[in-house]
């Protein structure tokens, strides 16, 4: 337990430690960035010592730790609040597109790279891999445009751009942030739907982009396992084909498996930027593309060092669950 808490302070001391260097490298000065470039120098100077920027530089690293680890980020220039406090406003939204878009990721890709490499070789198997492909190749904010221009603007079977139609935006009072949640407990089912209506466009391509990465993995991990000694012993037991796969070799190819949907969770969670841009969606990747644009450093660092959390809990989780699907990995530990 110790030697886990020293890998997880380590981790998260290295991802301060980068985040508050790459602040010091850019050419941005955060004092004029707050007092703007026209102000008197006396404003300037007593500016940058209330922000501590007169310290020297491992004095200011570990005020900016102790901050950070308080869940203090800062002033957002761009919006004057805390930063904290737009992270927390937008998180949800990013949270709620991720989940959907890995439900559809993993839900589909599962199953196709065990048919894949079921029939390798295949018809299906070729089908497959050209998905993946395909996923891989097209770049995410064309096939974002398309997907609005076929279906929203040529079919209308979606809603557009943004999370909810303004008719909707304050029929729901927001408790968690997720708004199918919300309106699923506020009985507001109109909403519900306007709100699964904007969602399902850009989680479905989300999905179809995860899914792409995690049928091939699926597909590379079956073929490993299909292949080993115990596969055969099992047909010539007699048991089913359909046992064997996704009793036996399914459940083994699962302990690699996991970590790969994690990383892919992990992904759509630190906010994909050109997909939450093209649809407008307020969450973590536009919060964070916004403040970029506008200089407003603190919101940025503060948006980066969450991502980085995310990271590190979800690859945290992931060996745990790994863990406890391989018990020769406690076995090795112990």
């Amino acid at each position: 337990m110790l030697r886990f808490l020293g890998v997880v302070a380590a981790t998260y001391l290295g991802l301060l430690a980068v985040t508050f260097f790459i602040g010091r490298v850019i050419p941005v000065d955060p004092v004029l960035a707050v007092v703007g470039d026209r102000a008197p120098e006396h404003v300037i100077a007593r500016a940058r010592e209330e922000m501590g920027l007169n310290l020297p530089l491992h004095q200011q690293f570990v005020r900016y730790v102790r901050r950070a680890v308080s869940g203090d980020f800062g002033t957002s220039v761009l919006t004057s609040n805390p930063v904290a406090q737009d992270i927390a406003r937008s998180f949800p939204a990013t949270l709620e597109l991720a989940t959907c878009g890995i439900l559809v990721g993993a839900g589909l890709g599962v199953p196709f790279g065990v048919w894949a490499a079921v029939r390798r070789g295949g018809v299906v198997d070729q089908f497959v891999r050209i998905v993946g492909l395909v996923g891989y190749s097209v770049p995410i904010f064309w096939l974002g445009l398309m997907a609005l221009l076929v279906f929203y603007a040529r079919l209308g079977w979606v809603s557009g751009p943004g999370r909810i139609d303004v008719a909707y935006e304050f029929s729901v009072e927001r408790i968690s942030g997720l708004l199918l949640l919300d309106a699923a407990l506020a009985g507001e089912w109109e909403a519900m739907r306007n709100a699964f209506s904007h969602l399902v466009l850009p989680a479905s391509l989300l999905g179809y982009f995860s899914m792409a990465y995690i049928s091939r993995m699926t597909r590379s991990f079956m073929l490993g396992e299909l292949s080993q000694e115990y596969v055969v012993a099992a047909r010539a037991k007699g048991l089913s084909e359909t046992r064997i796969i996704w009793r036996h070799a399914l459940r083994n190819a699962m302990v690699p498996l996991v970590t790969v949907i994690a990383l892919s969770y992990a992904g759509l969670l630190e906010g994909s930027v050109l997909t939450e841009t093209v649809f407008a969606w307020p969450g973590l990747g536009l919060y964070i593309t916004n403040s970029l644009q506008n200089a407003d450093m603190n919101a940025v660092l503060g948006g980066t060092i969450v991502v980085g959390t995310i990271f590190i809990g979800l690859n945290l989780l992931s060996d745990l669950l790994y863990r406890a699907l391989d018990p020769r990995t406690r076995e090795r530990a112990s």
